[in-house]
Formats: structure tokens, sequence, C-alpha cells
């Protein structure tokens, strides 16, 4: 396996691919992190880099480190400001295991075309994602009916609308099943993960949104499933843990032991499925009607998301005001369906402009 460059280091994702890099014996050829800088010093220390960046002082070093030479990227950065480290992998030639959804949200269709031209692997780092891959394999695309991500259901599984206004901010901040980053975490009560991960299926497969189902399976157990033609359904399961997909992502297509734990489905018991409430949590269907308009739509709603979650969790606004916020500047921003990476940008700009100028 050639030398990992990891983007976001210190963030949970990086953290726990630095874990399996370890166990495999996989060299570290670069770190970076936003300014977690205590423990990227540690991380330094033990896996001896032959590069290290603090991003929130230099920008363009997560570009310059994603386009080293001869090594495979985790972008395990959060938010728009992956996609340009994704574009720097992919023009080097370089494999990138992807777990920044944001940058395949907001310019999906750009890394596509381009990983396309260049014959570069995007392989996904999300459970959901890693899991539709996996049921993918051998088989024929034109035999694909539909796509189902399951979803945990978050912290506020069976809330209604009424009752979402009085949960708090620490409520929010406990997921039942994953420990997660923070903007991840209040993405998954809001159910807007899950809106992202639809898009993010959409770009990654090929598929159009109204073959993309969400089904809220609260054990976290099977982490998505196909349903083929002939209405065979293939499902992916394993105990919820992110190493899985990550050791997946990392080693593809080839499968190496691991130390996880193994599923037990007699411990595991039942498992149960059902649909979630589009009243009490609007915002996966404002991420389809987006990914079916196309062009910078995405773009919009992630923006808008990532900037009214930055508020909640700076306290400046309520739980239940993140999905109106969001729908009504979505709603409002001038849409386009011609795309390009300086639209994109420039979308991302206005809309933050709007609630940080």
């Amino acid at each position: 396996m050639k030398p990992l460059v990891i983007l976001g280091s210190t963030g949970s994702i990086g953290v726990q691919t630095l874990q399996v890099a370890k166990e495999q014996g996989i060299k570290i050829k670069a770190l970076a992190a936003h300014s977690n800088v205590e423990l990227l010093r540690r991380q330094s220390r033990e896996f001896s880099p032959e590069r290290v960046c603090v991003s929130s002082e230099d920008p363009d070093a997560l570009s310059e480190i994603a386009a080293l030479p001869d090594c495979a990227v985790v972008n395990a950065v959060v938010g728009f400001a992956g996609l340009k480290p994704t574009l720097a992998a992919i023009n080097a030639g370089n494999k990138v295991a992807v777990a920044n959804k944001e940058a395949l949200v907001a310019g999906g269709e750009i890394i596509m075309s381009l990983a396309k031209a260049k014959g570069v692997p995007i392989v996904p780092i999300d459970s959901e994602h890693s899991a539709v891959m996996q049921c993918l394999a051998g088989q024929d695309a034109a035999a694909v009916e539909k796509i189902i991500l399951t979803a945990s259901g978050g912290p506020f599984r069976g809330y209604t609308k009424e009752k979402l206004k009085k949960v708090t901010r620490e409520q929010a901040m406990r997921h039942p099943n994953w420990n997660m980053g923070a903007k991840v975490t209040v993405d998954s009560a809001t159910m807007m993960n899950k809106g992202l991960e639809l898009i993010e299926a959409v770009r990654l497969f090929g598929i159009s949104e109204d073959k993309v189902e969400i089904a809220v399976h609260p054990q976290s157990v099977v982490h998505s499933a196909v349903e083929f033609i002939d209405g065979s359904v293939i499902a992916q399961m394993g105990v919820p843990d992110m190493r899985l997909p990550i050791l997946y992502a990392l080693t593809y297509p080839e499968r190496l032991p691991s130390s996880v734990k193994r599923l037990s489905l007699i411990e595991a018991g039942c498992l149960t499925f059902e649909g979630f409430d589009g009243e009490a949590f609007p915002l996966p269907d404002l991420a389809r009607r987006a990914v079916r308009f196309g062009g910078n739509a995405p773009c919009i709603l992630n923006a808008a998301n990532e900037a009214v979650v930055e508020l909640f969790l700076r306290d400046k606004i309520k739980f239940c005001e993140i999905s109106e916020i969001v729908a009504e500047t979505y709603e409002k921003a001038a849409k386009t369906k011609t795309v390009s990476l300086e639209i994109i940008e420039s979308t991302q700009k206005s809309i933050y402009k709007k609630f940080f100028d």
C-alpha cells in the first residue's frame, strides 16, 4: 500500500485512520490539522511523517500536501475546505479516500468528472457509502433498482416538530451510536447528514436521486443496502466502528484482517427499520430537491447548513431554528444549472457572507 497523506488527522476519522495505519503497518507520509497543534505534535512524534502542516496558518498547504507524489490521500477535513485538496490530489494522480462529504456535495460533479478523466479512484469512507460500494462489487450497474441508505435517527428519533423546540445543545451532541465530530453530530441530529449522504450517493454511484431511499435503522448494524431489479436486496453489516470502512477504503479492492470486534447476529438480536418524519426533519427532502436541480443548488444547501450549524455551536440559535434558516436561505439564494469551480467558490462565499460578514 502507498504511504498515506491524512488531511484532518486530529479529528475523529483522522485519529481512527492512524489507528488502522498502525495496525496494518502503513507508512504515513504527511499529516495536516486545522488547529489542534498539541495532538498533531504527538502524532508526528509517533508516526514520523515527512511533512506536517497546520492548515489554519496556511490554507493552501492542504492542497500542497494532497498533491505529494506517489501516495494515497485520506480527506477527513470538515466542510467546504476539503474541496480544493481533493481536486489537487486527483490532479496529482493520487487515490482519494474521502470522508469529507461536503466537498462531494458542493463540488461533486467537478470531482467525479476530473477523477474519471484522470483515472483516479474515489473511495468513500462514510460507512453508508462504503456499504453501498461493497454491495455493488461485481454487480452490473444497470441491475440496480435502488440504494437504501440507513440512518440511526440520531438522538431525536421519534421527536415531533413541537418537541424539537425544547431540545438543548447538549442533547444534540449526544449521538446514541457513534462518536463523531461536532458538525457531523449536529447534522445527524437534524438528519441533514442523511441529506448530504443522499447527494453523495448520487455523485459517487451515478444514480438518480429518486433511486435513493432513506431508512431509519436505530441499531446501526446494517450500514446500507442495494436492491436489484430482480427483487434481491444485498446489505452490508458490521459493528458500528468506523475503522471498518476506513480499512476497506485504504485496502480496496483487497480485504485484510483487522482487530475490529466481530458482529454477532445472535447478540445483535432484533434489527428494526422505519421511515422518518419529513415534517420534523425536512432537510433530507430539501437535499433531494437540491441534487435534482443540480448546478450550484447542492452547494447553496451545504454552505447554508455549514454556516447555520456554526451559529448553533456558538449558541447563537436554537436547535429547532437550524432547518428553518437553512431552508429559508436555500429558497432565497440565486441558483444556476451551470457548474464550475469558480461558480461553486463564489456561491460558498456569498452564502457565508450573509451570516458572517
